[in-house]
């Protein structure tokens, strides 16, 4: 089905069929070699939606290709993860002929912790230049990945083939998390600055603009940021052991401890001021992160 140049897949036969590939040796999972893919491509489509989950590893690709409302740059080779539903956009993209794709359904992990836990990986949901750049060595680890699944679906399909499977997949994503972990620190001077940005943001928005909006969200920091929200919590993890929630907790509590501190301001009037609805809200995260409530903490002053 087609929708402004958009072209939506919602099977692993669809889209054998739609690139021209053999038709897949399992209905609900998939390991594409990109070389069969060269003739797989129409002009007049700009954008796939995916009913299913996928994670490409593409080498030695010219042109950009978009995600979300960034871009990535695969000038080198790299890994994306997509989640279902979830829209992929090529601009002057020339398809590769080197590289491996991993496609699964839904259904196929249906009762199994995976389905649960698929959640917890974040990287499905970076939507902006946010690709997962791989060593040759780690490129060689996810490849080999993706072969054994193939290897297994390809054998004999049995009663222990699904969970064999669904094995390799965690595998592979579990990877994928450390791998991700390494570029954090690999990037960490990239990183420090958008720790920096954030945190000069979150100074602006407490000091220097109504909180009549109420309190800053993480959504809103990665929109000023230009990141995913899981992008930024999982850096910050990284970096700091906390996620952006914590961190907008923890500079909104310093800029609590100031004004009960050095005004005399009564608790409703400083919960309204910090952006809080309810006094009752902020006298209770206030005492959550300090042990005390805010009355006993200005006490400590007098």
């Amino acid at each position: 089905m087609k929708n402004n140049n958009i072209l939506f897949v919602n099977s692993i036969t669809e889209l054998h069929r739609r690139f021209s590939l053999p038709a897949p040796e399992h209905p609900l999972a998939s390991v594409i070699d990109l070389k069969d893919m060269q003739s797989a491509r129409d002009e007049n489509i700009t954008s796939v939606v995916f009913n299913f989950y996928s994670v490409w590893l593409e080498k030695d690709v010219k042109g950009k290709i978009r995600y979300g409302q960034g871009y990535f740059d695969f000038d080198e080779g790299k890994m994306i993860f997509i989640a279902p539903k979830q829209v992929l956009s090529t601009i002057d993209h020339q398809q590769t002929n080197n590289g491996y794709g991993l496609v699964f359904h839904p259904d196929f992990i249906k009762g199994y912790p995976l389905a649960k836990a698929i959640k917890d990986y974040g990287y499905f949901s970076y939507a902006v230049n946010e690709a997962l750049f791989l060593s040759e060595k780690e490129e060689e680890t996810i490849i080999s990945i993706m072969k054994n699944i193939m290897q297994e679906y390809c054998s004999c399909i049995d009663k222990y083939t699904q969970d064999v499977i669904i094995s390799h997949i965690e595998v592979l994503l579990n990877y994928s998390n450390r791998f991700y972990g390494r570029q954090f620190i690999t990037r960490k001077n990239l990183n420090n600055d958008l720790l920096a940005k954030m945190e000069g943001l979150l100074m602006n928005y407490f000091r220097a603009t109504s909180l009549k909006k109420g309190l800053p969200t993480v959504q809103f920091l990665s929109e000023q940021l230009h990141v995913s929200p899981n992008y930024l919590s999982d850096m910050l993890r990284e970096l700091t052991g906390q996620n952006a929630q914590q961190h907008i907790h923890n500079f909104l509590i310093e800029e609590a401890k100031e004004l009960l501190s050095t005004t005399t301001l009564s608790t409703g009037e400083i919960a309204y001021q910090l952006g809080f609805e309810y006094p009752q809200s902020f006298s209770r995260l206030f005492k959550q992160k300090t042990n005390f409530s805010p009355s006993d903490f200005r006490n400590r002053f007098d």
